[in-house]
């Protein structure tokens, strides 16, 4: 999810620089797209994806992985709305859950990914948590699509693991990369640490799922 307006950080956030060369936004990508066959990043109507780094795809060092955008002409009345309008276009027969990050937070391994996949089913939503707090990225199994497609609130999807709280799964990672975001520009310095403190290795060390 890239369709924000980082309000609080004061500026477009998703091209401050963690490393040279590795903005915030492409850098969030590249985590998932070490993972994921495919990887859908939902912008605003009126941004250009080549200004992000999002095109073309090919540029993102990560293998033959289809990354795509999707822009969202609600984006500017919440999260909710961002993210039906990316469930409403999604369109993957042989995909079980789709997995919701946050487009500022670069630093979860793997090592993590793999395992929330590993629990993914149909009728399941998977989240992980770190010493107690739950975290990102959300895995929404293919049961509840319809549900994120049809959100209209800022909440973003909320709403929909409360109301199901029989489907929720939190599983126990020792990764603080599940809760480190770019609310403020001071949040940037501990990101990069952790960044570069990850090196490239922890992304392109497997692709276990879709």
């Amino acid at each position: 999810m890239a369709a924000g307006r980082a309000r609080r950080f004061g500026t477009d956030k998703r091209r401050e620089m963690l490393l040279q060369n590795s903005p915030l936004l492409v850098a969030t990508v590249q985590s998932m797209a070490a993972v994921f066959d495919s990887v859908r990043v939902v912008i605003r109507s009126d941004d250009d994806p080549a200004e992000l780094g999002l095109e073309p795809a090919t540029a993102l060092p990560v293998g033959a992985v289809l990354v795509t955008t999707v822009r969202s002409v609600h984006a500017d009345q919440g999260l909710g709305f961002s993210i039906a309008d990316g469930f409403s276009t999604l369109r993957a027969p042989q995909a079980i859950a789709a997995a919701v990050l946050l487009g500022d937070m670069p630093c979860i391994t793997s090592g993590t990914f793999a395992m929330l996949i590993e629990h993914a089913a149909a009728d399941r939503i998977v989240r992980p948590a770190y010493q107690g707090e739950a975290g990102h990225p959300v895995i929404f199994g293919r049961d509840f699509w319809g549900e994120l497609s049809q959100l209209q609130d800022e909440a973003g999807a909320r709403s929909v693991i409360q109301r199901h709280p029989e489907a929720c799964m939190r599983i126990k990672v020792d990764d603080p990369g599940v809760l480190m975001d770019a609310d403020r520009p001071e949040d940037l310095a501990a990101l990069r640490e952790r960044y570069q403190s990850m090196g490239t290795s922890e992304y392109l060390s497997a692709r276990p799922a879709s």
